[in-house]
Protein backbone atom coordinates (compact mmCIF):
# COMPACT_ATOMS: atom_id res chain seq x y z
CA UNK A 1 0.00 0.00 0.00
CA UNK A 2 1.11 2.90 -1.03
CA UNK A 3 0.14 6.93 0.59
CA UNK A 4 1.45 9.98 0.16
CA UNK A 5 -0.31 13.22 1.69
CA UNK A 6 -0.19 16.95 0.59
CA UNK A 7 -1.70 19.83 2.23
CA UNK A 8 -2.23 23.48 0.81
CA UNK A 9 0.26 25.95 1.91
CA UNK A 10 -1.33 28.49 3.95
CA UNK A 11 1.12 32.03 4.83
CA UNK A 12 -0.31 32.48 8.18
CA UNK A 13 0.76 30.46 11.17
CA UNK A 14 -1.81 27.50 12.23
CA UNK A 15 -5.24 27.99 11.22
CA UNK A 16 -7.81 28.65 14.19
CA UNK A 17 -9.90 29.42 16.42
CA UNK A 18 -12.25 26.62 15.35
CA UNK A 19 -11.74 22.74 16.04
CA UNK A 20 -10.74 20.20 13.49
CA UNK A 21 -12.12 16.49 14.44
CA UNK A 22 -10.06 14.20 12.96
CA UNK A 23 -12.09 10.30 12.46
CA UNK A 24 -9.47 7.31 11.53
CA UNK A 25 -9.88 3.79 12.17
CA UNK A 26 -9.21 0.76 10.31
CA UNK A 27 -11.97 -0.77 6.91
CA UNK A 28 -14.93 -2.08 9.25
CA UNK A 29 -14.53 -0.21 12.37
CA UNK A 30 -17.81 1.66 11.62
CA UNK A 31 -16.20 5.65 10.65
CA UNK A 32 -19.26 5.80 8.38
CA UNK A 33 -21.64 4.96 10.73
CA UNK A 34 -21.00 6.67 13.51
CA UNK A 35 -20.14 10.03 11.34
CA UNK A 36 -23.52 9.64 10.02
CA UNK A 37 -24.97 9.19 13.63
CA UNK A 38 -23.46 12.20 15.04
CA UNK A 39 -24.18 14.34 11.78
CA UNK A 40 -27.97 13.32 12.05
CA UNK A 41 -27.15 14.64 16.29
CA UNK A 42 -25.94 17.62 15.17
CA UNK A 43 -28.46 18.68 12.51
CA UNK A 44 -29.60 21.96 13.82
CA UNK A 45 -26.10 22.77 15.07
CA UNK A 46 -24.67 25.64 12.21
CA UNK A 47 -21.37 25.35 14.34
CA UNK A 48 -20.56 21.76 13.45
CA UNK A 49 -19.86 21.28 10.12
CA UNK A 50 -19.53 17.53 7.79
CA UNK A 51 -18.31 18.37 4.79
CA UNK A 52 -17.98 15.45 1.74
CA UNK A 53 -14.48 14.27 0.81
CA UNK A 54 -13.67 14.65 -2.49
CA UNK A 55 -12.65 10.82 -3.77
CA UNK A 56 -11.91 9.36 -7.28
CA UNK A 57 -13.82 6.47 -6.17
CA UNK A 58 -17.64 6.13 -6.38
CA UNK A 59 -20.23 7.18 -3.34
CA UNK A 60 -22.26 4.14 -1.66
CA UNK A 61 -24.81 4.16 0.55
CA UNK A 62 -22.33 3.94 3.60
CA UNK A 63 -20.03 7.11 1.96
CA UNK A 64 -21.38 10.43 0.98
CA UNK A 65 -18.51 11.55 -0.89
CA UNK A 66 -18.18 13.76 -3.86
CA UNK A 67 -17.42 11.36 -6.63
CA UNK A 68 -14.98 12.56 -9.26
CA UNK A 69 -12.35 11.19 -12.02
CA UNK A 70 -9.06 10.88 -11.87
CA UNK A 71 -8.85 13.89 -14.42
CA UNK A 72 -11.52 16.09 -12.51
CA UNK A 73 -9.58 15.40 -9.11
CA UNK A 74 -6.48 16.49 -11.27
CA UNK A 75 -8.32 19.72 -12.58
CA UNK A 76 -9.19 20.42 -8.51
CA UNK A 77 -5.72 19.99 -7.34
CA UNK A 78 -4.55 22.60 -10.11
CA UNK A 79 -7.19 25.17 -9.49
CA UNK A 80 -6.35 25.01 -5.56
CA UNK A 81 -9.24 23.55 -4.34
CA UNK A 82 -8.43 21.39 -1.71
CA UNK A 83 -7.49 21.76 1.82
CA UNK A 84 -5.65 18.58 1.90
CA UNK A 85 -5.35 15.70 -0.40
CA UNK A 86 -3.74 12.15 0.06
CA UNK A 87 -3.35 8.62 -1.64
CA UNK A 88 -4.63 5.71 -0.36
CA UNK A 89 -5.48 2.31 -1.37
CA UNK A 90 -5.41 3.11 -5.10
CA UNK A 91 -7.82 6.04 -4.75
CA UNK A 92 -7.20 10.10 -4.38
CA UNK A 93 -8.71 11.81 -1.57
CA UNK A 94 -9.20 15.43 -0.59
CA UNK A 95 -10.77 17.75 1.83
CA UNK A 96 -12.40 21.03 0.19
CA UNK A 97 -10.83 24.31 0.60
CA UNK A 98 -13.50 25.78 2.29
CA UNK A 99 -13.20 23.96 5.71
CA UNK A 100 -10.49 26.66 6.31
CA UNK A 101 -13.18 29.15 6.05
CA UNK A 102 -15.34 27.64 9.08
CA UNK A 103 -12.42 26.53 10.98
CA UNK A 104 -11.37 30.52 10.72
CA UNK A 105 -15.06 31.14 11.36
CA UNK A 106 -14.87 29.30 14.82
CA UNK A 107 -16.73 26.24 13.65
CA UNK A 108 -16.04 22.52 14.50
CA UNK A 109 -15.28 20.62 11.26
CA UNK A 110 -15.29 16.90 11.38
CA UNK A 111 -13.72 14.61 8.64
CA UNK A 112 -12.97 11.15 8.04
CA UNK A 113 -9.36 11.10 7.39
CA UNK A 114 -6.37 8.49 6.42
CA UNK A 115 -3.45 8.32 9.71
CA UNK A 116 -1.23 9.56 7.45
CA UNK A 117 -2.18 13.15 7.32
CA UNK A 118 -2.65 13.63 11.22
CA UNK A 119 0.83 14.70 11.69
CA UNK A 120 0.55 17.35 8.74
CA UNK A 121 -3.04 18.42 9.95
CA UNK A 122 -1.58 19.05 13.44
CA UNK A 123 0.74 21.33 12.17
CA UNK A 124 -1.61 23.19 10.08
CA UNK A 125 -4.55 23.76 12.38
CA UNK A 126 -4.74 24.96 15.88
CA UNK A 127 -7.24 22.82 17.43
CA UNK A 128 -7.10 19.10 16.56
CA UNK A 129 -8.88 16.33 18.08
CA UNK A 130 -8.04 12.57 16.43
CA UNK A 131 -10.64 10.21 17.29
CA UNK A 132 -9.61 6.75 16.67
CA UNK A 133 -12.80 4.18 15.86
CA UNK A 134 -12.19 0.30 16.10
CA UNK A 135 -13.47 -3.11 16.54
CA UNK A 136 -11.66 -6.03 17.40
CA UNK A 137 -10.63 -7.74 14.67
CA UNK A 138 -13.26 -10.46 14.41
CA UNK A 139 -16.07 -7.91 13.84
CA UNK A 140 -13.61 -6.04 11.42
CA UNK A 141 -13.66 -8.83 9.50
CA UNK A 142 -17.31 -9.93 10.35
CA UNK A 143 -18.08 -6.35 8.31
CA UNK A 144 -15.93 -5.83 5.48
CA UNK A 145 -17.34 -9.48 4.49
CA UNK A 146 -20.66 -8.28 4.80
CA UNK A 147 -19.62 -4.89 3.17
CA UNK A 148 -18.31 -6.62 -0.33
CA UNK A 149 -17.17 -3.40 -1.81
CA UNK A 150 -14.85 -4.46 -4.25
CA UNK A 151 -12.47 -0.99 -3.80
CA UNK A 152 -11.58 -2.45 -0.25
CA UNK A 153 -9.30 -5.10 -1.98
CA UNK A 154 -7.91 -8.08 0.15
CA UNK A 155 -10.00 -8.13 3.61
CA UNK A 156 -7.23 -10.02 5.22
CA UNK A 157 -4.42 -7.16 4.24
CA UNK A 158 -6.74 -4.45 5.26
CA UNK A 159 -7.12 -6.34 8.35
CA UNK A 160 -3.67 -6.15 9.27
CA UNK A 161 -3.07 -2.33 8.68
CA UNK A 162 -5.41 -2.14 12.02
CA UNK A 163 -5.00 1.17 13.67
CA UNK A 164 -3.24 1.66 16.69
CA UNK A 165 -4.00 4.52 19.44
CA UNK A 166 0.31 5.31 18.92
CA UNK A 167 0.03 5.35 15.79
CA UNK A 168 -2.87 7.14 15.07
CA UNK A 169 -1.76 9.78 17.85
CA UNK A 170 -5.45 9.59 18.97
CA UNK A 171 -6.59 11.98 21.55
CA UNK A 172 -9.61 9.92 22.06
CA UNK A 173 -10.34 6.17 21.07
CA UNK A 174 -13.78 4.41 20.33
CA UNK A 175 -13.95 0.80 20.35
CA UNK A 176 -17.30 0.24 18.36
CA UNK A 177 -18.55 -3.32 19.10
CA UNK A 178 -21.71 -2.53 20.77
CA UNK A 179 -24.23 -0.24 19.92
CA UNK A 180 -23.84 2.29 17.25
CA UNK A 181 -26.50 4.49 18.92
CA UNK A 182 -24.23 4.31 22.04
CA UNK A 183 -21.24 5.04 20.22
CA UNK A 184 -22.64 7.61 18.14
CA UNK A 185 -23.31 9.72 21.20
CA UNK A 186 -19.77 9.12 22.37
CA UNK A 187 -18.88 10.72 19.01
CA UNK A 188 -20.87 13.82 19.22
CA UNK A 189 -19.69 14.48 22.82
CA UNK A 190 -16.21 14.68 21.88
CA UNK A 191 -17.33 16.74 18.57
CA UNK A 192 -19.06 19.29 21.02
CA UNK A 193 -15.94 19.45 23.33
CA UNK A 194 -18.47 18.00 26.29
CA UNK A 195 -16.79 14.52 27.36
CA UNK A 196 -13.84 12.77 26.61
CA UNK A 197 -14.42 9.41 28.18
CA UNK A 198 -15.97 6.49 27.32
Amino acid sequence: MSEAVTIAQDPVAAIGPGRLVLVVGPSGAGKDTLLRLAQAACIDDHDVVFPRRVVTRESSAAEDNVAVSADEFRRGLDHGDFAVHWEAHGHSYALPLEINDDIRAGRTVVVNVSRTVIGVLRSTYANVVVVAITAPPDVLAERLAARARLSDGNIAQRLARNVDDAAAQADVTIVNAGSAEYHGRHLVRVIRNECWSQ
